[in-house]
């Protein structure tokens, strides 16, 4: 094992009753991505699959097909985006429902509970509420540990020293959050495992998480710009992004990817357990038109040093704690995804193995 690389997962593409309600009948991201056209010179879009086509992941063979090829190409996990909106709401819960309750595929997962209200940001209105997080309280979140428990009783779900792993996407939302963490701990423990190992996401800070109950972060590196607590420069924005920085047309933000690489990973650790989360593309042009975000020309060649810097981020770490995460498998309307596509085919895939293949860790602690 030379690196646990997780990647997360989109359980979005199949219709559901508030999608169709919201949007349109049979609305999925694939009504996005579909229609999205190049809103500048030399603008990849449309983006269309290649060897998965246009799927619906309420197919078996769509998840088995899926899990097969991540596995190919070096991939542990999918981390599922887990959707529990307070009271027991859940969406866009069948595909990962299936894949607990029919055993297949067999492949290992995880759980990230994207803990946001979900606005109109899929069809560009931001502004638009469509269904609000909320947090009732202690017995809510008892009843989230007992769903979350059945998956963490099944042999493929991901442990890492033995204790499964969880991430919350906002740590900061989750009010309480030191109360809540312990009494999940508890829980754990009381179930019979050796505690859990709880992540949280940081997007724009190096925040240590540890005071609110979490045992470490994933850095998502995802934002244009970052506060001084890597090492970079101390003006409290990274300078050389504000010459990238350029707007086509008016409101579109467009980065060069290859510019970017370098600043995906850290260039130096924390002082708490924080892993690297690697990039492959962005571009949701197709979810929020010209207020989207672009990161123009990446290709696998560049993605390639971006995994690279972050194998060399965890080279020291034991076995079981050398994880990169990969944002994401799926997203196909934010233009980031590792699935194949018509232009690049297997090429993201195929880096991504060949680093993994060459990686020599540091010869941390097994």
């Amino acid at each position: 094992m030379r690196a646990r690389v997780i990647a997360f997962y989109l359980p979005q593409f199949h219709p559901i009753p508030e999608n169709d309600r919201w949007w349109g009948k049979g609305f999925t991201e694939w009504t996005n991505v579909a229609k999205a056209k190049p809103l500048f010179p030399g603008h990849y879009q449309p983006r269309i699959p290649a060897d998965l086509g246009f799927y619906d992941l309420r197919l078996p063979e769509v998840r088995e097909a899926q899990a097969e090829m991540a596995q190919r190409y070096g991939i542990e996990a999918f981390c599922y985006y887990h959707y529990w909106f307070g009271n027991g709401r859940r969406l866009l819960e069948r595909p990962f429902n299936e894949v607990l309750t029919s055993g297949e595929p067999r492949f290992p997962f995880c759980l990230c509970w994207a803990n946001k209200t979900w606005s109109g940001i899929w069809k560009g209105a931001s502004d638009k509420i469509l269904m609000e997080q909320t947090y009732p309280g202690m017995e809510d979140h008892a009843e989230h540990f007992r769903f979350l428990l059945r998956a963490f009783e099944d042999d493929r779900y991901v442990k890492v020293d033995g204790k499964p792993l969880f991430i919350v996407y906002h740590p900061d939302e989750l009010p309480d959050a030191r109360r809540v963490t312990d009494f999940w701990r508890e829980n754990a423990v009381k179930a019979g495992f050796k505690g859990i190992y709880l992540l949280g996401v940081l997007h724009l800070s190096g925040k240590d998480l540890r005071p609110l109950g979490y045992d470490g972060a994933v850095l998502q590196r995802l934002a244009p710009f970052y506060r001084n607590v890597y090492g970079e420069p101390s003006n409290g924005a990274w300078g050389p992004l504000k010459k990238m920085l350029h707007r086509v047309p008016k409101e579109l933000t467009v980065y060069s990817y290859k510019d970017l690489v370098p600043f995906f990973v850290p260039r130096s650790q924390p002082k708490f357990d924080a892993y690297p989360c690697v990039i492959p593309n962005w571009d949701n042009t197709p979810r929020s038109g010209v207020r989207g975000l672009v990161f123009h020309e990446s290709n696998p060649e560049l993605f390639r040093r971006n995994v690279r810097d972050a194998l060399r981020f965890v080279e020291d770490r034991a076995d079981d704690q050398r994880l990169v995460f990969l944002k994401s498998w799926n997203e196909w309307a934010e233009g980031n995804y590792m699935e194949p596509d018509l232009r690049y085919g297997h090429g993201y895939l195929e880096a991504l193995l060949d680093e993994l293949r060459t990686f020599q860790p540091g010869g941390g602690a097994s």
